[in-house]
């Protein structure tokens, strides 16, 4: 069986349309269809139903899935045990969307090393998508989301609720930023409740997909950003970014995502280090929001 085939059925049933699969797989939706057609001449039926809206599961494809996801799950562990380097006997794979990674990837990844030192630790960062495509197929084992997509085989905890806090690469900011603002995709949620509190902040001239590029391209420019709190604050201790008075703060709550079928003792251990992790993270967090509540009780006076 050609694993290929395998992750490519995977793709189109995930997003139900062979023209999204070929982009998040980076080939052409002629080589997708080709892989498909294979897998199908493989089984003797037909997997998709195709049509103009997109490609759904048929009967004998729903069947498969479960199969498909078993098979692939059962590669990625092969290849993960065979890869174990010399002097280690376990291994965990874990990955992050970029701006969870800084504070909490790689505390995490110390924390769980210190007390399995036989343990090897794999990473993998990467937009959402890309992250709950490596959940699913069993390429990691856990990851910290910030929007995170349930599926069958994945639980969801909450890990941190950290908050956006408006920030800026010069003092005495205020809420007129006029071409100094720099839009950050933070989520539908997080621009909906800019639209009604700060309207004017909403036709930016610069904008970002990634917020984790955001914070260097703010610092070193006359500019600003809404931005996690959690991660401002090695800047603002600093000096090289301060906060803008009287900007509304906005919860930005992050997860951490598990496969249901983690090894019992590695699945402890991961979830009591991250536990200890955020507790550390937390603490951080409380010394940007005591600052935002002097500022508001006081004055950025």
């Amino acid at each position: 069986m050609d694993i290929t085939l395998i992750k490519t059925f995977i793709e189109v049933a995930n997003t139900g349309s062979f023209v999204a699969a070929c982009d998040r797989l980076f080939v052409t939706q002629s080589a997708v269809s080709l892989r498909v057609q294979r897998l199908e001449d493989s089984l003797g039926h037909p997997l998709f139903i195709r049509s103009k809206a997109g490609a759904v599961l048929t009967p004998e494809g729903k069947q498969f899935e479960r199969y498909a996801l078993s098979l692939l799950k059962i590669w990625e562990e092969a290849k993960q045990q065979i890869s174990i380097p010399e002097g280690y006997s376990r291994a965990l794979s874990i990955g992050a969307q970029y701006s969870l990674w800084p504070r909490l990837g790689f505390r995490w990844m110390d924390a769980m090393q210190l007390e399995m030192p036989e343990l090897s630790v794999h990473c993998e960062l990467g937009m959402s998508d890309r992250i709950m495509r490596f959940l699913v197929e069993g390429v990691i084992h856990a990851a910290l989301l910030y929007t995170p997509q349930l599926r069958p085989g994945l639980i969801a905890e909450p890990a941190l609720d950290d908050e956006l806090v408006l920030v800026a690469s010069y003092p005495d900011a205020t809420l007129d930023l006029k071409d100094t603002y720099v839009a950050v995709d933070w989520g539908p949620e997080f621009t909906h409740a800019l639209t009604i509190a700060l309207p004017h902040l909403t036709d930016a001239g610069r904008s970002m997909a990634l917020g984790a590029l955001a914070m260097e391209y703010i610092v070193n420019r006359r500019a600003a950003a809404y931005l996690p709190a959690r991660t401002a604050k090695r800047h603002l201790d600093a000096g090289k970014l301060h906060i803008v008075a009287d900007a509304p703060r906005f919860p930005y709550p992050s997860w951490v995502i598990w496969r249901n079928d983690i090894d019992e003792d590695l699945a402890a251990l991961a979830r009591r280090t991250l536990a200890n992790v955020v507790q550390g993270a937390e603490k951080e967090q409380e010394f940007v929001t005591k600052r935002l509540e002097a500022m508001d009780a006081y004055g950025p006076g």
